[in-house]
C-alpha cells in the first residue's frame, strides 16, 4: 500500500511560496526576453539614425551634391534606413518572441 505523506517544508518555505517565486521569476524572464529582443534594438537604432540622415539630406549643399554626382545620397540613405528600421519594428509587433519555457522539473517520488 502506498501512503500519501505531505512533503515537509524545507527551510521554512511552503510549496506555495516556492511556486509563487518560480512564477514571478518566469514572468521576469519573459519580460527581459521581450525587452532585449534584437529586432527592437536594431529597428530602433535604424529609425533614429535614419531620421538624422534624412534630416541632413532634406536640404543638401551644392558641394555635397557635386561630390555625389547629383544624387542626394543622404536623403536616399536616410529613407532606406527608416524603412529598414520600421520593417524590424513591424516584424517584432507581428511575430513577438515566444516566452522562454521553464525546464521540466522532476517530481520527487511520493
Amino acid at each position: 500500500m502506498s501512503e500519501h505523506h505531505p512533503r515537509p517544508e524545507r527551510h521554512g518555505y511552503s510549496e506555495q511560496d516556492v511556486q509563487r517565486e518560480v512564477t514571478e521569476l518566469e514572468g521576469r524572464s519573459a519580460t527581459a526576453a521581450r525587452i532585449f529582443d534584437l529586432r527592437r534594438i536594431i529597428g530602433g537604432l535604424f529609425v533614429v539614425y535614419g531620421v538624422i540622415v534624412t534630416i541632413a539630406g532634406i536640404s543638401p549643399s551644392d558641394a555635397s551634391l557635386h561630390k555625389s554626382e547629383g544624387v542626394n545620397i543622404n536623403l536616399w540613405t536616410g529613407l532606406g534606413m527608416l524603412l529598414l528600421g520600421v520593417f524590424f519594428l513591424v516584424w517584432l509587433k507581428l511575430r513577438p518572441a515566444a516566452p522562454p519555457r521553464a525546464p521540466e522539473r522532476e517530481q520527487p517520488p511520493e
